[in-house]
C-alpha cells in the first residue's frame, strides 16, 4: 500500500481585517478534503496549510476560501508587508472620509433649507458611501450570501438607508441624513485604521528577529579565507570568528577559545567559555579570542530560526476574540430588519399609503445605525492609550484590554527585567589595593566582570595603577605586570593552578557571595590571594514593591530565566518570588508558560530580551520593558516605555479600566437601540428625533470613554 506524502503550502491571505476573519478563512481551509491542518496569522497575513498529499489543487482551497469573501495566493517575500499596505489602505480611505464626512456635516447645520446645499452634500457623502466605506459594502454582501452578519453589516445597513432616504427626500423634499452616512463611515475607518496600527507591529517583531543574525561570514577553504554572504554558508563549512564579531550560524568550535555573549539566547549576563568541542549558537557575540567553527546547522534549522518559528506559532495560535459588537449583531440585525419591515407594513396597512410608513420604517433603522457602537471600542482604546502613553504604557488595542483583565498569574523574566542586566561591583573582601590592583589589571579587558571592577574602583575616587603587560587566558582570568610585580586576577581554578595560596577565611567568604547569587572573581599577587570581588546584576528599584503590590491583587508571581540556578534562586529571594524556573531555553519558556495555561492559568508574561520573544507572543498578556530589545517590544501586547517595573500593576489595572469602558460603551449604545427602536416603530420617534438620539447616544460613549483621561498610577 503506496504511503502518502504530506506537504506544507505557505500561502499570503488578502482581505482579513479582523480575528473573526482568521476563524473564516482556517474553517474554509479545513473543509476542503485532503487539509489536515491550517493556521492563519492576521498579524502577517498568512497561513500555513497542511495538505494529506500533493493531490489538493490550489485552485480548490482558493475557491473554498474566496467563497467567505477572502482570497489566497502563494507566498512571495516582499519588501513591504502586508500590515502596512493594509495600514495604508485603511489611512487612504480616513482621508477621503473625514473631509468629505465634516463638510456634509457644516452643511447640514447651517444650510439644508437653500437647494443648492442639499445637492451639494449629495455630491460630497456619494464618495464617502460608495467609495471609502466600500470595503464595509462588500464584507456585508458577503456575510448576507452566507446568511450571516456582523458589523460590517450593521455600517452598511445604517448608512445606505441614511443615505438611500436622503437621496428619496433629495426630490420629493424632507430631511437629508448624508451627514449621518458619511460619519458614521468616517469613525468606523480610523477606528479600522487604528486596529491595524497596532496589529501590525506583531509581524515587525519577526522581521527584527530576522535582522539579529549576522549578515556576512569568514570562511576558511583550502587554506585560505572568503567572505561571503550568512545565507550562503552550508553545513560542513568552517568560518572564522574573530572577537567583536558574530557568529553566522549554529556550529561546533574546531580551535580557539573566547567567551560569547549568549545573552540573547538564554537572557545569562555573564559571557560563557566556548574552547574546542563546545557548540556555539548563530547570532550570539564573540567577546575576546578567535574561533574557528565548524557550521552544523545552517538556515531554517538555527536557534534563531526557531526563536522566529516559536514567535508565528505563538501568535497564531492565540484565541482571536469575537467583538462583542459583532456577537450581538448576529441577532440584533436580523431583529432590526425585520421590526422595520413589520413597522412599514402595518403603517401601509393602518394608513393605506405607503409615504406614511416610510418615516416610521426609516426612524428604526437610523436609531439602530451603529455610530455609538463603532465608537465604542475605538473611543475607550484611543483614550485609554493615550492616558497610558502619558504614564509610560504602550497598549496594542482591544484584544488585549479584554485578555488582561483575567490574568491571575505573572512570570518575569530576571535579566533586564526584574535586574538592571548590567554588571556592577557589588562587594569587595580585601582593602583598598585589591580593588585597584584588580582593576589596573582589568583596564584593557572587554569582558562584561572587568568593566564592573573597573567602574567599580573609579566610582571609589581609587588610583589605579597601569600595566606594563597584560596577557588573557580565555575563561579563566588575566595576568598583568603593575608596581613591579604580576597580578592576577579571574577564577579560583586560575590561581590555584599557579600553586596560589588560598586563605580559609576569603575562601569561605566566596562561597557566601557566590551563594547570594552574585559573580566571584579573585585577585592575588606574591603568589597569595589578596582579595575576592563580588560583581552582580543589581535589581530594579521598587522591584519587591511590585511583587507585593501584584500579589494584593491576587496575582500568583513566577520568576523564569536562562541564568543558573543559585542566582537565580538569589534574586528570587530578594524580590519575594517563591516560584523560579531557571537555566531555561526560549523553546522551554514557551512551554512553561503554556503549562501554566493549560492549568487553567491566565498568564502574563513581563520580559525584555530576544529570547523572551516567543514567551511573550505565547502569554494571555505579553508585557514588554521599553528599555529591552526591539524585537521583545514587538512581540509584546503591553510595552512599559520607561522600563519602570511599577508599570506592570498600573498597565493591568489601567487595560481592566478601559476593557470595563468599552463594556459601558457598547452597554449604552445597545441600550438606546433597544428602547429607542419600539418608538420609532410605533411612529412616536421621527427620523430627525431618531438622528438626534443616535448623536447623542454618541456623545454619551465618547463622554463616559473620556473619563478614563482621569486614571491613576499605582
Amino acid at each position: 500500500m503506496a504511503q502518502t506524502r504530506e506537504r506544507e503550502l505557505h500561502l499570503d491571505v488578502k482581505g482579513m481585517t479582523c480575528g473573526s476573519c482568521v476563524t473564516r478563512v482556517e474553517k474554509a481551509l479545513l473543509k476542503h478534503p485532503g487539509v489536515l491542518d491550517a493556521k492563519v496569522n492576521l498579524a502577517t497575513a498568512e497561513a500555513m496549510v497542511r495538505l494529506a498529499d500533493g493531490s489538493v489543487p490550489f485552485e480548490g482551497l482558493q475557491a473554498a476560501v474566496q467563497s467567505r469573501g477572502y482570497d489566497i495566493a502563494p507566498h512571495v517575500d516582499r519588501l513591504d508587508d502586508p500590515a502596512a499596505r493594509e495600514r495604508r489602505e485603511w489611512l487612504r480611505r480616513v482621508f477621503i472620509a473625514w473631509p468629505l464626512g465634516v463638510a456634509v456635516m457644516v452643511l447640514s447645520l447651517a444650510a439644508m433649507d437653500r437647494e443648492w446645499a442639499r445637492w451639494t452634500a449629495f455630491l460630497l457623502a456619494t464618495p464617502v458611501q460608495f467609495v471609502a466605506g466600500w470595503p464595509f459594502l462588500r464584507g456585508a454582501a458577503v456575510r448576507a450570501r452566507r446568511l450571516s452578519a456582523n458589523m460590517d453589516t450593521l455600517i452598511a445597513l445604517g448608512t445606505l438607508t441614511a443615505f438611500t432616504y436622503s437621496v428619496w427626500a433629495l426630490f420629493a423634499g424632507g430631511d437629508l441624513y448624508f451627514d449621518t452616512a458619511a460619519l458614521v463611515i468616517a469613525f468606523q475607518l480610523l477606528g479600522k485604521y487604528l486596529e491595524a496600527l497596532a496589529r501590525g507591529r506583531a509581524s515587525q517583531a519577526i522581521r527584527g528577529l530576522l535582522e539579529l543574525g549576522a549578515k556576512e561570514a569568514h570562511v576558511v577553504r583550502g587554506g585560505k579565507e572568503f567572505l561571503m554572504l550568512a545565507d550562503q554558508v552550508k553545513p560542513g563549512d568552517m568560518l572564522r570568528v574573530r572577537p567583536g564579531e558574530k557568529i553566522p550560524t549554529d556550529g561546533m568550535v574546531v580551535e580557539g577559545g573566547s567567551t560569547v555573549d549568549e545573552s540573547m539566547l538564554t537572557g545569562e549576563s555573564v559571557p560563557v567559555e566556548k574552547t574546542a568541542g563546545a557548540e556555539v549558537t548563530g547570532a550570539t557575540l564573540n567577546v575576546d579570542g578567535t574561533l574557528l567553527i565548524r557550521a552544523t546547522r545552517v538556515g531554517s534549522e538555527t536557534a534563531l530560526a526557531q526563536i522566529v518559528r516559536l514567535v508565528e506559532e505563538a501568535q497564531s495560535r492565540k484565541a482571536p476574540i469575537q467583538q462583542l459588537a459583532d456577537r450581538v449583531a448576529g441577532i440584533f440585525v436580523p431583529v432590526v430588519i425585520i421590526v422595520a419591515a413589520i413597522s412599514a407594513v402595518a403603517w401601509i396597512i393602518a394608513s393605506g399609503g405607503v409615504r406614511q410608513a416610510i418615516a416610521p420604517a426609516v426612524a428604526v433603522l437610523i436609531i439602530a445605525c451603529p455610530c455609538a457602537m463603532g465608537l465604542a471600542t475605538p473611543a475607550a482604546i484611543m483614550v485609554g492609550t493615550g492616558r497610558g502613553a502619558q504614564l509610560g504604557i504602550l497598549i496594542r488595542g482591544g484584544e488585549v484590554l479584554e485578555r488582561s483583565r483575567k490574568i491571575d498569574s505573572v512570570v518575569f523574566d530576571k535579566t533586564g527585567t526584574l535586574t538592571e542586566g548590567r554588571m556592577r561591583l557589588a562587594e569587595v573582601v580585601g582593602d583598598d589595593r585589591s580593588l585597584a590592583m584588580a582593576a589596573g589589571a582589568e583596564a584593557g579587558s572587554e569582558h562584561p566582570m572587568a568593566r564592573a571592577i573597573v567602574e567599580g574602583a573609579s566610582i571609589q575616587g581609587l588610583a589605579v595603577p597601569k600595566a606594563s603587560s597584560f596577557r588573557s587566558a580565555v575563561g579563566q582570568g588575566v595576568l598583568a605586570h603593575l608596581e613591579d610585580t604580576d597580578v592576577l586576577v579571574g577564577s579560583l581554578r586560575y590561581l590555584m593552578e599557579r600553586d596560589f595560596e588560598i586563605g580559609p577565611k576569603l575562601r569561605a567568604e566566596a562561597e557566601r557571595l557566590e551563594s547570594e547569587g552574585k559573580t566571584v572573581s579573585w585577585v592575588g599577587w606574591e603568589g597569595r590571594a589578596q582579595g575576592v570581588l563580588a560583581v552582580a546584576d543589581g535589581l530594579k528599584p521598587g522591584a519587591a514593591e511590585v511583587v507585593d503590590a501584584l500579589k494584593a491583587l491576587g496575582v500568583e508571581v513566577a520568576m523564569i530565566t536562562g541564568d543558573n540556578r543559585s542566582t537565580a534562586v538569589a534574586i528570587a529571594r530578594q524580590v519575594g518570588i517563591d516560584a523560579v524556573l531557571a537555566e531555561v531555553m526560549p523553546g522551554q519558556k514557551v512551554e512553561e508558560i503554556h503549562r501554566l495555561q493549560a492549568a487553567g492559568k491566565v498568564v502574563a508574561m513581563v520580559g525584555d530580551g530576544v529570547n523572551d520573544g516567543p514567551a511573550l507572543a505565547q502569554a494571555d498578556l505579553g508585557i514588554a520593558i521599553g528599555t529591552g530589545t526591539d524585537v521583545a517590544i514587538e512581540a509584546s501586547d503591553l510595552t512599559l516605555i520607561r522600563g519602570d517595573l511599577k508599570g506592570v500593576v498600573t498597565a493591568i489595572r489601567l487595560s481592566r479600566s478601559t476593557f470595563r469602558t468599552i463594556v459601558e460603551n457598547l452597554f449604552w449604545a445597545f441600550g438606546y437601540n433597544v428602547v429607542l427602536v419600539p418608538l420609532a416603530a410605533f411612529g412616536l420617534l421621527n427620523p430627525i428625533l431618531a438622528g438626534a438620539a443616535m448623536a447623542f447616544s454618541s456623545v454619551s460613549v465618547v463622554s463616559n470613554s473620556l473619563r478614563l483621561r482621569r486614571f491613576a498610577a499605582s
